[in-house]
């Protein structure tokens, strides 16, 4: 329901004018009649025939570069490596896994046990091979996931998309028979929400009809389905409001402490919940926008605004830990796991059969931090790991496991930008550490290295960002630069290693930049709220401080400086491009959004106007209205070239956001790359072939305005 993941914005990464102040770009002209309308229509025959129009020009233009092929092959080498680590979960005796590479493009869905993961090269057990199953279904299947009942039910829901969308059919499993379940549970597609009770009854929020979706396209009723009825049938439990995001349900199936929550997402950053107990609604109390999860006997609540309750006041960014039993009767007592300072943050936290583990951010470089109780209450202790970088940890507890074995070991896996990923096993009742695998590397980094620099934004604001440096480089103001930025929704721009970059930029000279602005949650959720609705502009702010201060310290100059963003990242990129044209020489311009007059009409984008603001509420506009690419550019302006990048089948954010901002551009006389995967959803790209041909392109793009250097 993200408008974009960190997984994805790293998925997708894979001569100018004076500048524009914002007293130039704050009165766009009235949008009395859109031309460029029909390019909404997504699979429109007259959108559709632009859309192959524009994609043969841009590659017949980037396919020329020299090595063009030879890019897109060694990019495509990398994601189909075997030496990836794989990504697992457990449940039960059995580490899940879905799996791609170069022979099963759709992919693999498979088990294995702790044992055999921890082996050089573990055997797999085969699930599903969905190459197989979209070849015998003539079917354009892509893995959407699947949700297991657990214990010892071998039953399971698979999810799967047709060429990537966020819509999903889903299918009741058998994993014994490694069969689809005839006359099983069988939801048609649709963007559902959907949970086990027990073997015979799913909770289920999906279409059902007229009235059942919010105006963003999600649940808004959630019904109980039972086995061997019809899905009209199904009983209504939760109701949530038509201007809602969505409305969702969990179950916790843990013994002893078994809940089901039910509740509602009245915009992007706040919910309502309630217990669903004998068939009654208990409501939860809560901050609205507070984050509260059950674990066993105790209730944890990450807070986004400051509370003030009992006579004290708990910070925003606060994690707090109560009696669950206590917490429902009223009381209002906690033990406080962690609390804010103006450099560290609440990254993330899972929890093991007696532990709470907490990944911390620190200027943007993790620590992990344990959490277990003790006679004298509860206790704090700092676990030993790699610094500074990324850090995530998957705690391996199965609650439906008695006396499980695994109940206090986790995964902590590890990376910066020029280290590949390590994976230990960890145990948090002995801290103890050992690394089981390890990511070769997929380009030399040997005299690279990173720094850490801050920008003074507009209003005085230090803002982070990290360098890449390729080996030889110096900051003589002549290096062909890569500056990414992302700026919303509380995503952080953590540290990653990126081979693709590795082997298509740094390797051949270009510096790389990642951009920690306002808007993302590198310092909590203040730094988010701090750049949405009526403050947004500054997220671009930010921004655009980072690429004066790039310039300032010689680092590059505007004529080899590339911008490059995804989806709010992509409307960042616009932004940017119309009030500051003079800074950059490339803009990659990926699923974005840009016609902010319209954003909350198409598709998902109702649900983002806590972000954003509504744009049909005069006041609201007026602040959107100063930073909205389509509405501001212009044709007596020169603008650094753009490559709009999107997908057809992204049902997330709407393909005509870049149909119609090339299409106006073009029209205004400006020279505008386009390419639209016709497959691929929000990702833009379906498979690992689909995506390292469009990183191929970007590349081609990059260095084709930006100045190819020797390798160094």
């Amino acid at each position: 329901m993200t408008l974009f993941t960190r997984r994805q914005a790293l998925a997708l990464l894979g001569a100018t004018s004076a500048p524009l102040t914002m007293a130039q770009t704050a009165a766009p002209r009235p949008e009395t009649d859109d031309p460029f309308l029909w390019l909404e229509d997504v699979e429109g025959e007259r959108a559709l025939h632009w859309v192959r129009e524009h994609n043969a020009a841009s590659r017949k233009l980037l396919e020329a570069r020299p090595g063009f092929a030879e890019t897109r092959h060694s990019l495509q080498a990398i994601l189909d490596s075997k030496e990836r680590i794989p990504a697992v979960t457990r449940r039960g005796d059995w580490l899940y896994n879905f799996w791609r590479d170069e022979q099963n493009p759709r992919g693999l869905w498979r088990r294995t046990t702790l044992a055999r993961f921890r082996q050089a090269d573990p055997q797999w057990e085969l699930i599903l091979d969905l190459d197989a199953l979209a070849r015998a279904e003539t079917e354009n299947w892509v893995w959407g996931g699947a949700q297991l009942l657990g214990g010892r039910s071998t039953r399971c829901l698979v999810s799967l998309s047709r060429g990537g969308a966020d819509a999903k059919v889903v299918r009741e499993f058998d994993l014994a028979t490694r069969r689809f379940v005839e006359g099983g549970f069988l939801l048609p597609e649709a963007k559902s929400e959907l949970d086990w009770l027990d073997e015979d009854h799913l909770f289920v929020g999906t279409d059902f009809g007229p009235g059942s979706q919010t105006d963003s396209g999600y649940p808004r009723v959630i019904r109980l389905w039972q086995r061997g009825t019809p899905l009209s049938a199904a009983v209504k439990v939760y109701e949530g409001r038509q201007t809602d995001v969505s409305a969702f349900v969990s179950v916790d199936p843990t013994p002893g402490f078994e809940r089901v929550l039910v509740g509602r997402a009245p915009d992007f950053f706040t919910n309502e919940i309630a217990l669903w107990q004998d068939g009654r609604l208990v409501p939860v109390d809560k901050p609205l926008d507070a984050q509260l999860s059950f674990w066993q006997a105790h209730v944890l609540i990450k807070l986004r605004s400051d509370w003030t309750v009992a006579g004290r006041t708990w910070p925003s960014g606060s994690l707090l830990l109560s009696d669950a039993a206590a917490y429902l009767k009223g009381e209002r007592q906690f033990t406080a796991l962690f609390t804010p300072t103006t450099t560290r943050s609440l990254d993330a936290f899972t929890t093991t059969g007696s532990q709470v583990l907490l990944s911390v951010m620190d200027n943007v470089a993790n620590r992990v931090v344990a959490w277990r109780r003790t006679p004298g209450g509860w206790e704090e202790r700092a676990i030993d790991t790699p610094f500074p970088g990324t850090l995530h940890v998957q705690a391996l507890h199965d609650p439906q496991v008695p006396h499980d074995p695994l109940a206090e070991q986790f995964l902590l896996s590890y990376v910066d930008f020029l280290t590949p990923d390590t994976l230990y096993l960890g145990d948090a009742s002995s801290d103890r550490l050992v690394k089981i695998k390890a990511r070769p590397a997929f380009f030399d980094a040997t005299g690279m290295r990173v720094e850490q620099q801050f920008a003074t934004s507009k209003d005085g604001t230090k803002v982070p960002y990290f360098v890449i440096w390729p080996r030889g480089a110096k900051a003589d103001g002549h290096n062909p630069t890569l500056l990414y930025g992302y700026g919303g929704f509380e995503v952080s721009m953590q540290p990653w290693y990126s081979a693709s970059w590795g082997q298509a930029w740094l390797s051949r000279g270009g510096v790389a930049v990642v951009a920690n602005i306002r808007g993302g949650g590198e310092y909590g959720p203040a730094w988010h709220q701090a750049a949405i609705k009526a403050n947004k502009q500054r997220s671009y702010d930010d921004f655009i401080a980072i690429a004066e201060d790039l310039v300032a310290r010689k680092i590059t100059r505007p004529q080899q400086l590339g911008i490059m963003g995804g989806s709010n990242g992509g409307l960042l990129m616009g932004a940017v491009l119309v009030q500051r044209p003079d800074l950059f020489n490339a803009v990659v311009c990926q699923v974005p959004l840009l016609d902010m007059k319209r954003f909350n009409k198409l598709l998902a984008g109702a649900s983002w106007m806590a972000e954003y603001g509504n744009p049909d509420v005069p006041a609201e506009w007026a602040s959107i209205s100063r930073y909205s690419p389509y509405q501001n550019v212009k044709a007596d302006v020169t603008y650094p070239k753009v490559f709009f990048v999107t997908s057809t089948r992204d049902d997330r954010v709407h393909p005509g956001h870049a149909r119609k901002m090339a299409a106006r551009m073009m029209a205004q006389g400006h020279d505008v790359l386009y390419y639209e995967n016709i497959e691929g959803g929000h990702g833009s790209a379906a498979n690992n072939a689909q995506l390292a041909d469009r990183q191929a392109l970007e590349f081609a793009f990059l260095w084709n305005q930006l100045g190819s250097t020797p390798q160094r």
